[in-house]
């Protein structure tokens, strides 16, 4: 009787090798592709006598599109794309710009100089281009004043009308009222 070795996930753990995203030489199946790239005569070809002119410059096949009929495929050297597809893609996420929601917490029974304070800090928000969410927390049976922290957040909103604009109006979400902003104008 044979014994089966239990080894765990064999090709499936952390070490395993990354598949190419695309497919590259010998890994290209179909009997025909057309070629695009640099230093060859663009058309179609047979894909053994792209597969060759490939190995003759020394470099790979790489299949571009192959949702194409044919699929176009472009000779060149498949680490560097890779690298160069990757940077791109790093470039891409460097200069997205990142949304900053801020929040700003009050009570139902806010007192007039902490509402000021925090409205300062609203204001320096929405000043350097970053939103705030403003939000009423209700402690127990402090939800009896729910009228009151929506008077708070208006009051709030219009206080901040200079500096941003309302973009969601109160909303009783569980036991919190929520109002959120969006700056007027991007500082670059």
């Amino acid at each position: 009787m044979a014994r089966s070795n239990n080894f765990g996930n064999r090709g499936r753990g952390p070490f395993r090798k990354k598949e190419p995203e695309h497919r590259i030489n010998e890994n290209i199946r179909v009997p025909e592709v057309r070629l695009v790239g640099d230093n060859v005569e663009q058309g179609l070809y047979p894909t053994r006598k792209a597969i060759q002119l490939a190995d003759e410059l020394e470099l790979d096949l790489v299949e571009i599109s192959p949702n194409a009929t044919p699929p176009v495929c472009k000779i060149i050297d498949y680490s560097k794309f890779v690298y160069e597809q990757k940077k791109k893609q790093k470039e891409i996420k460097a200069n997205a710009k990142q949304t900053v929601i801020k929040e700003i917490r009050f009570g139902p029974n806010t007192n007039e100089h902490d509402f000021e304070f925090k409205l300062k800090h609203a204001i320096r928000f929405l000043e350097a281009g970053e939103k705030v969410r403003a939000y009423v927390h209700f402690k127990g049976r402090a939800i009896v004043f729910k009228e009151q922290g929506e008077i708070l957040l208006l009051r709030f909103a219009q206080a901040l009308e200079d500096y941003g604009k309302v973009e969601l109006l109160p909303k009783l979400e569980g036991k919190r009222m929520f109002l959120t902003l969006a700056p007027k104008t991007v500082k670059k």
